[in-house]
C-alpha cells in the first residue's frame, strides 16, 4: 500500500514539476458530470421516461405500504380486546403482506437502479464524447471530472451541457435527475414483530 502512495505522490509531483515548466502552454479544464445529470435536456427527457416507466408501479407500492400501516394500526388498537387465537392469526396475516411489500418493494427499486444505470451510462458516453470535442475544438491538454478543488475559469461544463442539449433534438434521452427528485422508493411502514 506504501508503495502505491509513494508511486502516486510521485507521479503528482512529477506532473507538477512538468506544469511549471510548461504551465503556459497546458490547459486544464474541469466537467461537473452532476450538473449534466441535472441540466441537461438528454438527462432531464430520460427522467421523464423513467418517471412515465415506474409511475405505475411506485402508485401500487405506496397504496401497498399504506393499505399494511393501516391493518398494522388496527391490529394494535384491536389486539387487547382480540382472542388469543384471533390476535395471532391476525398477527400472521400483517407480517405475511410486510413480508410481501417489502420484497415488491426491494423488486422494484432493483429494477429502478438497473434502469437508471443504463440510462447514466448512455449519457455518459454521450457526455464523454462531447467533452472530447469541446477539448479538442478547444484545445484543453487535459479534463478533470473529479476534483476536489477547481478555480472556476477552468470550469467547461457549461459549454459541455450547451454542446448536448444542441444535439438532444436527434439523440435519444439518457439519464435523469441525480438530486434526489423524482422516484424513490415507497417508505416501508412495517409492523412491528410482535
Amino acid at each position: 500500500m506504501n508503495t502505491i502512495l509513494r508511486h502516486t505522490f510521485l507521479s503528482w509531483v512529477l506532473l507538477g514539476a512538468a506544469l511549471g515548466a510548461h504551465a503556459q502552454e497546458f490547459r486544464v479544464g474541469y466537467v461537473n458530470t452532476d450538473r449534466i445529470f441535472r441540466e441537461a435536456n438528454t438527462a432531464k427527457a430520460a427522467q421523464s421516461k423513467l418517471e412515465q416507466e415506474f409511475s405505475k408501479r411506485e402508485k401500487d407500492l405506496v397504496e401497498m405500504g399504506n393499505n399494511l400501516k393501516t391493518a398494522s394500526e388496527k391490529l394494535d388498537r384491536d389486539a387487547p380486546t382480540l382472542p388469543e387465537s384471533q390476535r395471532l392469526a391476525r398477527q400472521k396475516v400483517v407480517i405475511e403482506q410486510d413480508r410481501d411489500f417489502q420484497r415488491k418493494r426491494r423488486e422494484f427499486q432493483e429494477d429502478l437502479n438497473t434502469r437508471k444505470n443504463e440510462e447514466f451510462q448512455q449519457v455518459l458516453e454521450k457526455a464523454n464524447r462531447v467533452v472530447r470535442q469541446v477539448a479538442e475544438g478547444e484545445k484543453y491538454d487535459l479534463v478533470l471530472q473529479e476534483a476536489v478543488y477547481i478555480s472556476p475559469k477552468h470550469d467547461i461544463t457549461d459549454k459541455v451541457i450547451k454542446a448536448i442539449n444542441a444535439n438532444a433534438g436527434n439523440q435519444s434521452p439518457a439519464f435523469g435527475n441525480t438530486n434526489g427528485s423524482g422516484l424513490s422508493p415507497a417508505p416501508g411502514p412495517g409492523p412491528s414483530n410482535k
